[in-house]
């Protein structure tokens, strides 16, 4: 098989392009990294020496292409399929960028620098840090929810690359700091991320291993036990 998805079921950077994958339908061979073992850490870094995932393989094309962004784009351009995650119109494809940007920068990595804390010794923790991812994912939700207010999704009425980013981030920002009451289009926009099929097969996937994820305990039953949406 051409495509290698270099990854691990219960990163969230990997169920962006994971999600991408599912919505076309885009044949690969998934290949789980375990950077907790040395060989595989070792092996993994060979590829990509800055050792982040997701990393894809293009074996046809002799292509290593790593950052979940880029990764997306080099399907949609080599590998497309029937439904296309960034439109054709070049000023529509800035704000598709824009929002995609938004998820990544300002929900996902707020959303681990807690989770990162949690699982330090107690004298490493960084409560000051802590309370700034906090802050951003407050001011994250309230711009989401004015956006929200119009739209089926996040960059207008078809599901594209900044969904691919807005389900995983919002999935975990949402357990570690839960969306306000009065957020109900943001709520809203979080249920139809939860019931796309692309999304529910990337949540499954993840289920074995959520008994590692550090706030395994505030995580909903239904994404535990396999009753989503």
């Amino acid at each position: 098989m051409s495509l290698t998805l270099y990854q691990h079921p219960l990163a969230s950077f990997c169920h962006k392009v994971l999600i991408a994958l599912y919505e076309n339908g885009t044949a690969f061979e998934p290949h789980l990294v375990d950077l907790g073992n040395p060989d595989a850490r070792a092996e993994f870094c060979e590829l990509w020496p800055v050792g982040k995932m997701p990393v894809l393989r293009d074996e046809a094309r002799d292509r290593t292409v790593p950052e979940t962004t880029v990764i997306i784009e080099y399907l949609e351009q080599h590998y497309p399929g029937a439904r296309p995650l960034l439109p054709s119109d070049h000023d529509e494809r800035l704000d598709v960028r824009l929002w995609d940007r938004f998820f990544d920068l300002y929900v996902q990595v707020p959303v681990q620098k807690i989770v990162v804390d949690r699982i330090r010794p107690q004298a490493s923790r960084d409560p000051y840090g802590v309370a700034e991812a906090q802050a951003t994912l407050a001011n994250a939700y309230d711009m989401l929810e004015q956006r929200m207010r119009e739209r089926t999704w996040a960059c207008g009425e078809e599901f594209g690359l900044a969904d691919c980013a807005a389900s995983p981030a919002l999935f975990y920002a949402g357990i570690v700091a839960p969306f306000p009451p009065g957020h109900t289009h943001l709520a809203a926009y979080f249920e139809r991320l939860m019931a796309r099929p692309s999304v529910q097969r990337t949540i499954a996937e993840a289920r074995p291993y959520f008994p590692m994820f550090p706030f395994v305990d505030a995580m909903p039953a239904r994404f535990l036990h396999g009753d989503a949406p």
